[in-house]
């Protein structure tokens, strides 16, 4: 029967990722003066003992800047993150690419989720989307669908510079770019990033076009960090979008071990 429940009526479905952006971006209330307000997460649930293999895979990443910040959370088996965490299980919440949208959207900066694509890498840098697919024609986050499908190579591009991401192509206006760009800075000072390239006003960014008076801007996929344990072999669920979390519940990296 549930199964059922998830696979009826596809048809009314397709959009559904790109209006649950609009509505979780709505719920952002992240503040950048105070750094306390809530932020989007991904929460992906792992064996209890694969938890350290897991965070040991996902650093590298993180270090790398292939991730919407270096920090994540954890609850285990009895505490909440989304939803009670099932029996020997443990779930990381790391930071979905929708708070900058967020973020962008409470400093009065409309973004325009275009795409999610297989990003491809070289010496470190974007080079091109080799695989896109229309937020507004899908019934299932992008995003979610490569990483699941082992398409991409995450761990590789960060240790070594080459490889494919997930990642997501979004539209703002071009009036907004240099408060954008503002925003974006201030950001990092609170350990979150994830904005890979900017375009300029109604120019191709990476050769994807833009609307009159309007910027490109490619954003890591949130779910890379949890990608490259996948590439490893792990076991993992990911709930892409999954929930809300107060900022201050999330740590470094490094603290997490």
């Amino acid at each position: 029967g549930r199964k059922e429940l998830d696979a009826a009526l596809v048809g009314e479905k397709v959009g559904f990722v790109a209006t649950r952006i609009d509505r979780l971006a709505y719920a952002t209330t992240f503040d950048l003066a105070t750094g306390e307000g809530e932020v989007i997460l991904n929460v992906s649930l792992v064996a209890e003992e694969d938890l350290g293999i897991v965070i040991k895979h996902i650093r590298p990443v993180m270090e790398a800047g292939l991730c919407m910040g270096n920090l994540a959370v954890v609850a285990r088996e009895g505490e909440t993150l989304g939803g009670p965490v099932p029996e020997g299980m443990a779930a990381i919440g790391t930071v979905c690419s929708v708070t900058l949208n967020g973020v962008l959207l409470h400093h009065y900066i409309p973004v325009a989720s275009v795409y999610g694509g297989l990003l491809e890498m070289r010496d470190g840098q974007p080079m091109r989307f080799v695989e896109l697919v229309s937020y507004a024609g899908t019934s299932i986050d992008p995003l979610h669908i490569f990483t699941n499908a082992g398409l991409t190579s995450s761990l590789r591009a960060a240790e070594e510079g080459n490889g494919t991401v997930g990642a997501g192509f979004r539209e703002f206006p071009a009036a907004a770019l240099d408060h954008a760009n503002e925003i974006i800075e201030r950001l990092k000072d609170w350990g979150l990033g994830g904005v890979l390239a900017l375009g300029a006003q109604g120019q191709p960014l990476l050769d994807l076009p833009v609307g009159m008076d309007r910027v490109g801007m490619v954003v890591i996929g949130g779910l890379t960090p949890m990608a490259a344990a996948t590439e490893r072999g792990l076991d993992i669920l990911n709930h892409a979008m999954s929930t809300t979390c107060e900022f201050s519940r999330l740590k470094p990296i490094d603290e997490l071990e």
